[in-house]
């Protein structure tokens, strides 16, 4: 029996900040799902072979972690809203190189400093610092629901963006373009994007911010972080070891999975993705209610060991229809773990430790996927491997669960 959804009451007490914070995080995840459709196969296309994209998309994952560190790890002091600004604008740097240029070192270097997702998914510091606004303007009771939404909105956002993209680029070629150019004009439309995300925080008031009676200056800190430094350090290397599983099948490597053993097309493709990110939303949402009768960590462990499962049996699938379902199946559970994750570490760390937190188990969720993707590129390089990345993925995935319950199911968050 499916969990209830959390009630919508969650949303009607949200402030101007709030709201705002949805937006961004909308049209943000909007130009994640629209590049994760289009990114690997522009690189096919243009000449690069398999070794050298997955090397590219390492990259981009290794520089989020990198610059999302200190980011995040100094929001609190030098300005959230900045730092905001300061991550937009990085989108828009990598997104203007991407579709600008053709050097390979020159899109190494703008992958690593630069910001852009081959997942779908969020990266960057944006929901490192938006996460930390949450807790502060949200009361706690009210936290895990709010973060289910705020992650439904990003995944129908994400969803809408992968079908855009696939459209885009199916219409642009029934209109004469070449491949490679209308797959060029989608990466642009990213970076313009991101011009418009680096307004949007200037709009977010002073609340935004830590108050002063909130930071512990007398404790000493590393990494921004004081009391809860062992929780956090933890926390992050699990959380590590679940997104390195995760990188071996980031979206775009998925996209160019099912394009080379299914010969789907990019329109397909975006339908495909755009019906994955809208039950991903999905199951974020019911991942709260599910939270208040069993927990948060149970809720994380309990419905992530099933999807993983799932994950494993896609390149079973002997056709493109069978393979479709059980990837959508597997999305319909796959991001339950997402918000009570964000939820739970919220709620065990000091308030003027939040930024940091999240930064720094984003940062390490970014830097233990960003190996994997190279590892995947080399095997879809070797046919007799082509499908071993779904198999490692889920596997790691498993044994992140197994050692997360067995290290925080008895660390209750106060609400619990």
């Amino acid at each position: 029996m499916k969990a209830p959804l959390p009630h919508a009451s969650a949303l009607r007490g949200l402030g101007r900040d709030a709201r705002l914070l949805f937006l961004t995080r909308s049209l943000r995840l909007f130009a994640c799902g629209l590049i994760s459709v289009v990114l690997v196969l522009y690189l096919a296309r243009i000449g690069l072979p398999a070794p050298r994209i997955g090397l590219l998309l390492t990259m981009t994952l290794a520089g989020d972690a990198a610059v999302s560190l200190w980011i995040t790890t100094s929001a609190d002091r030098l300005g959230r809203r900045r730092m905001l600004i300061l991550g937009a604008l990085l989108m828009v740097l990598a997104g203007a190189v991407f579709g600008l240029s053709r050097n390979y070192r020159l899109l190494l270097a703008a992958a690593a400093v630069g910001v852009i997702s081959p997942s779908g998914k969020e990266v960057g510091p944006f929901a490192s610092v938006e996460q930390a606004i949450l807790a502060q303007v949200v009361p706690g009771r009210d936290r895990t629901a709010v973060f289910a939404w705020y992650n439904l909105a990003g995944s129908v956002a994400a969803a809408a963006g992968a079908l855009a993209g696939g459209g885009a680029v199916g219409l642009l070629q029934t209109l004469g373009w070449p491949a490679a150019e209308s797959l060029r004009a989608v990466i642009l439309v990213y970076a313009a994007l991101g011009l418009l995300l680096a307004l949007l925080p200037l709009r977010l008031s002073g609340a935004t911010e830590p108050s002063p009676r909130s930071r512990s200056a007398a404790e000493p800190r590393r990494l921004g972080l004081h009391r809860s430094r062992g929780v956090v350090f933890t926390l992050s290397s699990l959380f590590a070891l679940d997104a390195f599983g995760g990188g071996f099948v980031v979206q775009s490597i998925a996209v160019y999975w099912f394009h080379a053993r299914f010969g789907a097309s990019p329109a397909t493709l975006g339908a495909i993705f755009f019906g994955a990110n809208i039950l991903a939303g999905a199951s974020a949402l019911a991942a709260a209610s599910l939270a208040r009768r069993i927990g948060l960590i149970r809720t994380m462990v309990f419905t992530h060991v099933p999807s993983n499962v799932l994950l494993i049996l896609v390149p079973l699938m002997p056709n493109l229809g069978l393979a479709t379902a059980v990837l959508l199946l597997r999305f319909s559970i796959s991001q339950m773990d997402v918000p009570t994750r964000q939820s739970y570490t919220m709620a065990v760390v000091d308030p003027d430790e939040r930024s940091a937190a999240a930064g720094v188990t984003g940062a390490a969720r970014a830097a233990g996927a960003a190996l994997s993707p190279y590892l995947a590129g080399l095997l879809l390089a070797v046919p007799a491997l082509f499908s071993a990345p779904f198999f490692l993925a889920g596997g790691v995935k498993i044994v992140y669960d197994a050692l997360l319950y067995r290290g925080f199911a008895r660390l209750r968050p106060a609400q619990e």
